[in-house]
Order: structure tokens, then C-alpha cells, then sequence
């Protein structure tokens, strides 16, 4: 289980190292980051207008404005927990498999071995081409161990696709 408590990438350090161990941890950059704020201040305060708009001709516009209060105000604990989940992320590539740590409530620790890939894909969706990002998606056997890294810059995530794919190959040989 992950027990570091560095920062990651974009927030100081690089690469986090554990404490007896030799893995070296790297966090997401900073565009995840940047990218969840933005739909975050975009997405609830719309929300907030929807809301207003609805309740104005029912109940007035005294209830209206109250109604818009709670969503506003979530937008600012949004904005937390945003950060809060961004610097969770972080992965590992070893020498025989790939480690990906995400949660803050509920720690998950994903390893997935080279030898057992049958896929690496680098995906961009719209929002993410415009914040220059991209993900990394592993596909296994089992569905269940299926992996993604969001929010890599594309450079990293062709890297690791030609790095995973690579390690894949050389591991799935002597199956």
C-alpha cells in the first residue's frame, strides 16, 4: 500500500519516494488540476442560475436567490476536494509491472504487470485537447483490472504508451 506523502507533480515535487522503498512515485501535472476548476466554476454556478430561474416565478425572488446559495457555496468546497483528489493520483513504473495510486477517502492501489497488457491506449476527449492533456488507458485480460492515467501532458502519454507496450511485449513473450 502507498504510504508517501509527498505532493506530486506539479504541486513541488516531480517523483515522491517511499520510505523504504525504491519505487519512484510521479504525480499528475498541474492541467488536471486546471481542467477540474474550470468545469467546476462553469458547471455549478449555471446550476446555481437554473435553479434561481426555476424558483423566481414560483416562490419569488427572496426564496430564488436562497435556493442559488447552497449550489455557489458548493463551488467553493468544490474547489478543495478537486485539489484534494488531483494529488492523489500518482504512478510507478517497476521493473516488472506499472503501480497506479488514486483516492483520498478510499485508497486504491492498481498494479498491473506488463506480461498481462493486451492494450495501451492514449485517449483525448474535446475538454481534454483543450487543456492540452491526455489519458492513458491499460486493458487487460481480466476487466477488471483495466487502468487509466488522466490527465498526462500528450508527450508523457505517448512515452509510457511506447514504454508500456514495449515492457508488454518483452513480458508476454515467454508466456
Amino acid at each position: 500500500m502507498h504510504t508517501g506523502t509527498g505532493q506530486g507533480a506539479g504541486a513541488g515535487d516531480d517523483a515522491v519516494t517511499e520510505a523504504g522503498d525504491d519505487t519512484v512515485w510521479t504525480g499528475l501535472p498541474g492541467g488536471l488540476l486546471r481542467m477540474r476548476r474550470t468545469l467546476l466554476v462553469t458547471i455549478v454556478p449555471l446550476l446555481a442560475v437554473a435553479a434561481a430561474a426555476v424558483l423566481w416565478p414560483l416562490a419569488g425572488p427572496g426564496w430564488a436567490a436562497l435556493a442559488a446559495l447552497p449550489l455557489l457555496a458548493l463551488t467553493g468546497w468544490g474547489w478543495w476536494l478537486v485539489e484534494r483528489n488531483w494529488r492523489s493520483w500518482r504512478y510507478a513504473e517497476r521493473a516488472d509491472d506499472l503501480l497506479i495510486s488514486r483516492g483520498v477517502l478510499w485508497h486504491e492501489l492498481t498494479v498491473v504487470p506488463y506480461g498481462r497488457m493486451q492494450l495501451v491506449e492514449v485517449t483525448s476527449g474535446p475538454v481534454e485537447r483543450h487543456f492540452g492533456l491526455a489519458s492513458v488507458q491499460l486493458h487487460t485480460a481480466a476487466a477488471a483490472t483495466d487502468a487509466c492515467i488522466p490527465g498526462l501532458l500528450p508527450e508523457e502519454a505517448e512515452r509510457l504508451r511506447e514504454r508500456l507496450t514495449e515492457l508488454g511485449q518483452a513480458r508476454s513473450a515467454g508466456l
